[in-house]
């Protein structure tokens, strides 16, 4: 088969994160456990900055709507802000356990994962073959982009502080969930419009179906990530590759 994007067109790579330049383990097992272990603490700390209380009053808001639509959503208490930073944290900590991709968890979670980056207490973990691509993507004259559900912030600290050192020189522009939904083909649009590129020069690497999909439907080349311990699936219409070594080699 030949492959997709074996072609001088394409000028932009845009990369998911877990499951493609990550370990899906740093995530669920390092990550994860560092926000839910961290939320209170920080939640009281933070409770009044300017940043931190919209994050809360959308937690609010969504713990309001989940509360009335499942059960064992933990109470919410706004009688003082020692309560609210409680309350709050106990929520995160249950939509964490969810995966939930809500917009406002995701951005807290980022800013509590900025202090363990900065003292070392986290590294962001990639994959071996991840710096050597970048650099070679790189010399070839493409541009990098990564489109997370992890926030902007999450992203770069990542990457700046990565087992393989600062990445963030080779990457070109960072996506979140405020550009659109991962599995909606409009997103890819307007991340391609924001690097300055078509769909058409983009290819996009992910795990998820779903999302290749989308871009798919946006015009981009797809390549499904499969990365070691992981079976790929029986059908995919999606280019499989089990090292970023076979993309532009």
């Amino acid at each position: 088969m030949t492959a997709p994007f074996d072609s001088a067109g394409t000028r932009l790579l845009l990369l998911d994160i877990e499951g493609t330049t990550t370990p899906i383990e740093f995530v669920y097992k390092t990550l994860f456990p560092f926000a839910s272990a961290g939320a209170e603490a920080f939640l009281n700390e933070h409770r009044a900055d300017e940043e931190i209380r919209p994050l809360v009053e959308a937690l609010h808001a969504q713990q309001e709507v989940d509360a009335r639509q499942s059960s064992g959503v933990p109470e919410w208490v706004e009688t003082t802000g020692r309560e609210r930073a409680v309350s709050a944290a106990a929520y995160v900590r249950w939509l964490i356990v969810k995966d939930s991709k809500f917009t406002a968890l995701k951005s807290l979670q980022g800013k509590i994962w900025e202090a363990g980056y900065r003292s070392g207490e986290l590294r962001g973990e990639v994959y071996a073959d991840v710096a050597p691509a970048f650099t070679r993507w790189r010399l070839q004259g493409r541009r990098m982009a990564i489109f997370s559900s992890g926030s902007v912030l999450a992203q770069k600290l990542l990457f700046a502080h990565s087992t393989a050192g600062d990445l963030t020189k080779f990457i070109d522009g960072y996506f979140d969930t405020t550009t659109g939904p991962k599995r909606e083909a409009e997103s890819y649009r307007r991340i391609a419009a924001a690097v300055g590129v078509t769909p058409a020069e983009t290819l996009f690497l992910s795990d998820a179906i779903g999302e290749l999909d989308a871009a798919r439907g946006a015009g981009m080349a797809t390549a499904l990530c499969v990365r070691p311990g992981v079976r790929a699936p029986e059908e995919t219409t999606h280019l499989p590759i089990r090292s970023f070594d076979e993309v532009f080699p």
